[in-house]
């Protein structure tokens, strides 16, 4: 049975990567005091305790990982999250993301196609401390248009376009937030959408992510 500690030393090497991440060019204080709170080792296997704070990606199963922490901050940081505010995320994985999320009062609803990850997920303890964060399984492509309209939208996986589903899911004025692009790197969007249903887009850095694909797998 996995022991979920949180020790001293945890704690000092999340300073660590706070600092890091500032030094990166991450300013929005809110997003790293989130990732400062969230012991990112309980996401992992514990074989992975004592690097899990570093500023990299790790595998997770079902040919998934958890994002680098520089990513993770960087598409929060993007999202100009506000408390309260209810978010759609796409590609749950480990769920650090949406706890991050989570953490900084947003009400989350995430997808997972992955039926292990999904499962594995439901019965993480750590979740308890989130009654604001809701886990589905389902096809991320379709989002949830029962909870619709969302404030905001993230994307967690190398989308191959912009999913007309989940703009039509989005409030007038609320932003996705989505790497697109289906080669080895994926250029960062943030798209607002219109009132017409049309959205504008905004270009930012490139980054590496697993693809987003169609339906359930499980």
């Amino acid at each position: 049975m996995r022991k979920y500690d949180d020790t001293y030393q945890h704690k000092g090497l999340r300073n660590q990567l706070v600092t890091v991440l500032r030094n990166k060019g991450i300013t929005d204080e809110e997003v790293l005091r989130a990732i400062n709170q969230i012991p990112r080792h309980f996401f992992l296997d514990s074989a992975f305790d004592k690097i899990a704070y570093e500023d990299r990606a790790f595998p997770i199963g079902e040919g998934q990982t958890i994002s680098q922490p520089y990513t993770v901050a960087y598409q929060t940081q993007l999202l100009q999250l506000k408390r309260n505010e209810k978010i759609l995320e796409i590609g749950t994985g480990s769920a650090y993301q949406a706890s991050v999320l989570a953490e900084m009062g947003a009400r989350v609803f995430t997808i997972e196609r992955q039926k292990r990850l999904f499962e594995e997920n439901k019965n993480f303890i750590f979740k308890l401390k989130y009654p604001n964060l809701k886990f589905f399984y389902g096809d991320g492509f379709e989002g949830l248009p029962t909870f619709a309209p969302f404030d905001k939208v993230i994307i967690t996986a190398a989308a191959p376009f912009i999913p007309p589903k989940l703009v039509a899911q989005m409030k007038t004025g609320g932003f996705m937030v989505i790497p697109v692009d289906e080669g080895s790197s994926q250029r960062m969007l943030r798209i607002t959408r219109k009132e017409d249903g049309t959205y504008s887009e905004e270009y930012f850095d490139s980054f590496s992510f697993v693809p987003m694909l169609t339906g359930k797998n499980g």
